[in-house]
């Protein structure tokens, strides 16, 4: 299992879900893998997943509220309560049915899942271990720092960090923006990679090619076994 998290909305999650599961099916066709994302607020993701690669969003989503809100803020708009033990009894599911399952989480680790409780609470409690995707962008080594900072606060098994490009830029940029050293020096966690910018994040082969440049072995070592097919 591997919860992929991250810095905040929008800053690769989706990525890097969809390259692991888009490599996964093409060069490790005999693994069998699930994508759960345990609560989704509003469209989206499940939507996503379902499209590219043909599962049911309610095999993906077990908790689906309207509002593209907060949780909390969405479930009383709603006027229900989140029971998390449904997302719990899914994860469950999937681990038994597949040989590793993708944890999308939803915004950064400090998100809130419930009125109690926020992504780091339950990559803890439910003993995920995790990657933090960083978006390469000014600002983003401190949000590196702030982050494994709060992973480790919560006791989170942090395997790495992921840089994700959510726009065109030129190497030299992305090396001002987040030096993978300095990143590493300052938070002691390795960067796994960094994802490219994907204009078309429907392209499986693109997206098979971005997972193959990251450090498989370490990220998630189900798919490493596939490496020297590749």
């Amino acid at each position: 299992m591997l919860l992929i998290t991250s810095t905040d909305t929008d800053a690769g999650k989706t990525v890097l879900t969809a390259a692991l599961a888009a490599y996964a099916q093409k060069h490790l066709p005999q693994q069998n893998w699930g994508i759960l994302k345990p609560i989704q607020c509003g469209t989206g993701d499940r939507e996503f997943y379902s499209e590219l690669f043909g599962t049911a969003v309610e095999d993906i989503n077990p908790i689906y509220l309207f509002n593209p809100l907060a949780p909390p803020i969405a479930a009383v708009l709603a006027g229900i309560d989140i029971d998390l033990a449904k997302a719990w009894q899914a994860l469950q599911q999937m681990r038994q049915q597949h040989d590793f399952v993708l944890v999308e989480a939803l915004g950064g680790l400090g998100a809130p899942m419930t009125a109690e409780l926020v992504v780091a609470d339950i990559a803890r409690d439910w003993r995920l271990p995790a990657v933090l995707v960083v978006p390469v962008k000014l600002g983003a080594i401190g949000l590196a720092v702030a982050n494994v900072a709060l992973a480790r606060q919560y006791n989170v098994q942090l395997r790495g960090i992921v840089l994700n490009c959510p726009q065109p830029l030129f190497s030299t940029e992305i090396a001002n923006f987040a030096p993978s050293e300095l990143i590493q020096s300052l938070t002691n966690t390795p960067v796994l990679g960094c994802l490219p910018y994907l204009p078309d994040l429907r392209n499986l082969d693109a997206l098979a090619a971005a997972a193959a440049n990251l450090e498989l072995e370490i990220l998630l070592p189900q798919l490493a076994v596939g490496l020297t097919a590749v």
